[in-house]
């Protein structure tokens, strides 16, 4: 296991941000973390890395307790915080050479290439950190997390704030990193972990409420494998409908497009077998999957 947390609790005045907190990580795996505000993924992000210290439990990097100023654990990790604390008035090579010394390397200026060009900084290494776009500023705290080259990455909220093109950019870097990495990440953005991780940890008010691979995730919500979308050429009145004896709801969303549920069946044969009936013609008949954003819903509410 890359990381092992096991019965971390952590309060804060009368508040408890973690409560009794137990997960591992294995070698290699992208790990998303999904909560709402205030649900203790942050707290956790630093505990892992030893910027917090847990009240109880404890935590294990390759196989390292961590705890203390345990310098070689934070040689194993990678850190990316939530708000990217960068020192602006430096160049770009110059704050990773200026990283590279706080973790006393030597040589570094061809693990600095390396990084510059893993992170797609080449063509900004010689500006002024305060000159880059967000999205660059990214790149550069991905790149400083990156620079002695720890075996896990954690990441807190990578791509917050960036535009469209920024966020594909950057979950391209996180899934070329992931090759030889361990990365954790938490965010906001359920497209996000669908289209990185491999696991999704949901936690809320402390605690881990939900674990597992995003398909199996989707798989706790409320069932929608009976609800259909369908759309008629024709225009359909609703009263034709209510005689399909296996439609137990009805949503129109206009003249011709309906959301139609049953009880226990999939609808679809029956809606074929019912415009083939009525001379109407299917433009569209699409079973409505479960999806990641009502499970959070569900789970966290």
């Amino acid at each position: 296991m890359s990381v092992q947390v096991e019965s971390v609790t952590k309060t804060f005045g009368k508040q408890k941000a973690l409560d009794s907190v137990t997960f591992s990580v294995n070698s290699g795996e992208i790990v998303g973390i999904l909560g709402p505000n205030g649900a203790g993924k942050s707290t956790l992000m630093k505990i892992i890395t030893g910027f917090l210290h847990p009240d109880a439990g404890t935590i294990r990097v390759n196989g390292v307790l961590a705890g203390g100023t345990n310098r070689e654990i934070r040689r194993q990790i990678g850190y990316l915080p939530e708000n990217n604390p960068l020192y602006l008035d430096l160049y770009v090579r110059e704050y990773l050479e200026h990283v590279a010394g706080l973790y006393r390397m030597n040589s570094c200026a061809a693990r600095i290439k390396e990084i510059i060009d893993l992170t797609g900084l080449g063509i900004e290494q010689h500006k002024k950190i305060g000159e880059l776009s967000k999205g660059y500023r990214q790149r550069v705290g991905i790149a400083q997390a990156l620079v002695h080259d720890p075996s896990v990455l954690i990441l807190d909220e990578p791509t917050s704030g960036l535009d469209p093109s920024q966020i594909i950019e950057i979950r391209q870097l996180i899934r070329t990193l992931s090759v030889n990495k361990t990365v954790m990440l938490s965010t906001h953005i359920m497209q996000e972990v669908e289209a990185l991780c491999d696991r999704i940890m949901i936690i809320n008010r402390g605690k881990i409420v939900a674990s597992d691979t995003p398909q199996n995730i989707k798989a706790l919500s409320e069932p929608l494998s009976h609800t259909v979308l369908i759309e008629f050429a024709e225009t359909v009145q609703k009263d034709i409908l209510l005689n399909i004896n296996e439609i137990t709801s009805i949503k129109a969303l206009s003249e011709n497009k309906w959301l139609l549920s049953g009880e226990g069946k999939d609808l679809r044969p029956v809606l074929f077998r019912f415009a083939v009936d009525n001379g109407l013609t299917i433009l569209t008949l699409s079973k409505q999957e479960s999806s990641l954003e009502n499970v959070f819903l569900q789970i966290t509410q």
